[in-house]
């Protein structure tokens, strides 16, 4: 069975918000900058569940009608497993300064750029030191700022 999730490409100008995973063993992605978002509940639509995870993730409120689909994106949970990760990657805009956010899940985050994209990660302040993103994001991010290229 697949495990479907869905994640926000949280757009401010030409940078995007990403969240510093908490750097603990048993999650996915360690101490890895990654998208906001989750799994889907059970009879949830990744839109839904799209809304449900950004207001309990950094209590934001998606603007009604400026949710786009960007694309989904499969691959494997990890190296060990058989299941199959199905990511619903949606553009979002993030309509407040980050003073308005307060993040409730994740040890950092910040307004990430193409460089910080480029680059496979970027700086926390949280952490006080550089920290990667899982290929998988980078590969959706860099997708993303691709598609603006003259």
């Amino acid at each position: 069975m697949d495990i479907h999730v869905a994640i926000a490409i949280l757009t401010q100008g030409e940078k995007v918000l990403m969240q510093l995973r908490d750097d603990i063993p048993n999650i996915v992605y360690p101490g890895h900058w990654g998208f906001f978002g989750g799994h889907l509940e059970a009879d949830e639509t990744p839109e839904i569940a799209l809304e449900r995870e950004l207001f309990e993730e950094i209590n934001y409120r998606i603007p009604q009608e400026q949710t786009q689909l960007f694309g989904r994106y499969g691959d494997r949970l990890n190296t060990n497993s058989t299941k199959n990760v199905c990511r619903h990657v949606f553009q979002v805009p993030l309509t407040v300064p980050m003073s308005k956010l307060q993040l409730q899940e994740g040890w950092d985050m910040a307004l990430l750029t193409r460089q910080n994209a480029m680059d496979g990660g970027a700086y926390s302040e949280n952490a006080c030191q550089w920290r990667p993103m899982p290929e998988i994001h980078q590969r959706i991010l860099m997708d993303f700022f691709n598609q603006y290229e003259d």
